[in-house]
Parts: C-alpha cells; sequence; structure tokens
C-alpha cells in the first residue's frame, strides 16, 4: 500500500545554478513563503523540487539529481501535491484544446476545465459519503452528514463574498461552476483574469478534499485583488487545514495577515 506523507520537512538541493549555492530549506508543518529579488532563484528552487516528484507524487525513485526532501512520516514515499502557477498567457495548442471546448484561450482556462472535471468527482465523493453516514443509523449521522458537506458551502460562500463588488454569484443548483450576474447566467473561462485565478486556488485546495497535501504556488498574487492577496493564505487553510503551503512571493499584501514569521529570504538559505 502507498504510504504518503503529511508534509515535507526539509528541502535540500546541491546546487541551484552550475554547481553553485546549495540550498537547505526547514519548512513549516503549514505555511512556507520564499522571498527575494529577481532572479535570487525563488521560481528555480520551486521548479526543482516540483520537477524531483513524479506526476503521481513518488519521489524517491524519481529524484532530481542533488534534490533530497525530508518528510513526515519518514519511511513516507509518496507525496500528494497539487502545484499553481499564475500566468494567465494564451494556450499553446491551443488548437488542439479547443476541440475540447471552444472557450478555453488561456492557461487560466485549460486549468479550470480540468479542475470542473476534479469538482464532479469530489461531488460525486462527498454524495457517497453523506448516504452512507445517513445509512449508518448513528445518532448523530445527520450532524456528521452536514458536516462532511460543509467545505464545499464555506467555498461557495467564499466566492459570494469576493465576488460581491462584481455582483456575481455562483448557482448552487448546478453541478458544474457557473455563476450568474445580472440575470445572465456566466461560465468561469468569463471571469476576469483575477477572478479566474482565486477560483483555480480555492477550486484546487477544496477537491484536494480535506487530504494532507502539499500546495506548491509561484507568485500567486499575480492578477489578483490587494485585498484577496490579503486573504489568501487565510482561505486555502480554512478550506484544507490539512494542507502544507510552499509558495513564492513578491507581494507584501500576502503576508499581512499575520504571515511574516513564515518568510524566508533565499539568501537566508543559501551556501555560497
Amino acid at each position: 500500500m502507498q504510504k504518503y506523507a503529511d508534509y515535507i520537512e526539509e528541502i535540500e538541493i546541491d546546487s541551484l545554478w552550475s554547481g553553485k549555492k546549495h540550498i537547505r530549506w526547514t519548512l513549516d508543518r503549514q505555511v512556507n513563503i520564499l522571498s527575494g529579488i529577481n532572479g535570487v532563484g525563488k521560481s528555480t528552487i520551486l521548479n526543482k523540487v516540483v520537477r524531483s516528484l513524479s506526476q503521481g507524487g513518488e519521489f524517491p525513485s524519481h529524484s532530481l539529481k542533488g534534490v533530497r526532501l525530508k518528510v513526515s512520516p519518514d519511511d513516507a514515499r509518496w507525496i500528494r501535491y497539487d502545484i499553481i502557477r499564475s500566468f494567465d498567457r494564451p494556450l499553446i495548442n491551443s488548437d488542439s484544446i479547443s476541440k475540447i471546448n471552444v472557450d478555453l484561450v488561456t492557461e487560466l482556462d485549460w486549468q479550470l476545465f480540468q479542475l470542473q472535471r476534479k469538482y464532479l468527482d469530489y461531488q460525486v465523493n462527498i454524495g457517497n459519503r453523506i448516504i452512507e453516514t445517513l445509512q449508518s443509523g448513528e445518532a448523530d449521522a445527520a450532524e456528521k452528514a452536514q458536516q462532511i458537506s460543509q467545505p464545499k458551502k464555506r467555498f461557495q460562500d467564499i466566492l459570494d463574498d469576493l465576488f460581491t463588488e462584481t455582483g456575481k454569484k455562483i448557482i448552487r443548483s448546478e453541478n458544474e461552476i457557473k455563476f450568474s450576474s445580472l440575470g445572465e447566467v456566466l461560465a468561469p473561462y468569463q471571469l476576469s483574469s483575477g477572478e479566474k485565478q482565486i477560483l483555480v486556488i480555492l477550486l484546487t485546495v477544496l477537491v484536494e478534499d480535506n487530504e494532507h497535501y502539499v500546495l506548491f504556488m509561484d507568485e500567486p498574487e499575480v492578477s489578483l485583488h490587494i485585498e484577496w492577496q490579503k486573504r489568501l493564505i487565510d482561505l486555502i487553510l480554512e478550506l484544507n487545514p490539512n494542507v502544507q503551503i510552499i509558495l513564492t512571493t513578491h507581494s507584501p499584501a500576502v503576508i499581512m495577515n499575520g504571515w511574516i514569521d513564515r518568510v524566508t529570504e533565499v539568501t537566508d538559505i543559501t551556501d555560497k
């Protein structure tokens, strides 16, 4: 049986660039923020760690040469993880992807399309768990069933709150994510870049379904409203308290809500 890690305790990279800059970074259980000037290697560190994990999350046998991860528990051989990149660039293979759905124009659209599929699976899973709980005959079955559906309801409430200014509301009767605005129904691909970005982040966290996960984010603040940046980390932890966040940022707003002590400068974890 596959044994999954709860979180990463330490990242060690022998050389960031051609034999130079040895990295050793001891991580917090929940929130880790990598800071530093452009060109110092923030994204390179993130990319090397992600490349050392197989697509399914196996790491010792797939490890990139010179990258070592210490995890908890230490005999785990797999890591559940997601990576979110923030650039809303045009799709490279747009011709083949537009055959799947003509609305998919940018990379964020493609991420949203894939997340919609995961969201449907997530709803089936929690639906099955609710039925199982209600059939158990336990005295507190109804209360437990309500707890199972709570993260999804909270996700919907958060989106309604974030999108209040633009008058958008999530349509709760739909299985797929859609919004109503001024009497019109909007697909997620019709949102602004910032709205798509926050939706991608929160939906990724929701469909993790409270599992122990590592969430890598490379400059998630790009396109995000300043108030959303301030709330970002808190909202992620609210939707999944078991997540471990590892992110790079240039934005003071992201760390403003009490996360300053979780910031690590690249220079502080680098041996020349």
